[in-house]
């Protein structure tokens, strides 16, 4: 994987791992308020409305995120659905195995 598709695997681990956390925190919530798992280090979008079984179903599958809409990466990803405000984006070919191999929820 080039650098700086290792730099923009890091960076989506990374809000993965936040969101992880406002999930286990927001276990009673009806919805959640998650921030984008997008691969621009810059990015401060908050997707809402999000249901913790929206969540959960993602969370089963260690290659995809949620994106604020119209931050997907053509090059690396696919998206796999849409929402208002948000898409949910599947990592593909390496950038996909890495995700894998991070996610939190495997192992």
């Amino acid at each position: 994987m080039d650098l700086r598709a290792r730099r923009a695997a890091e960076n989506e681990d990374l809000f993965r791992r936040v969101n992880e956390r406002v999930a286990e925190l927001g276990g009673s919530l009806e919805t959640l308020t998650l921030v984008c798992e997008c691969a621009d280090t810059s990015c401060s979008e908050r997707l809402t409305g999000i249901t913790q079984q929206e969540y959960e179903h993602v969370r089963e599958h260690g290659d995809r995120f949620f994106v604020a809409r119209g931050h997907g990466r053509p090059d690396l990803e696919t998206v796999v659905d849409e929402h208002d405000g948000y898409a949910v984006v599947e990592k593909q070919g390496e950038a996909g195995a890495a995700a894998r191999e991070t996610d939190p929820r495997d192992g």
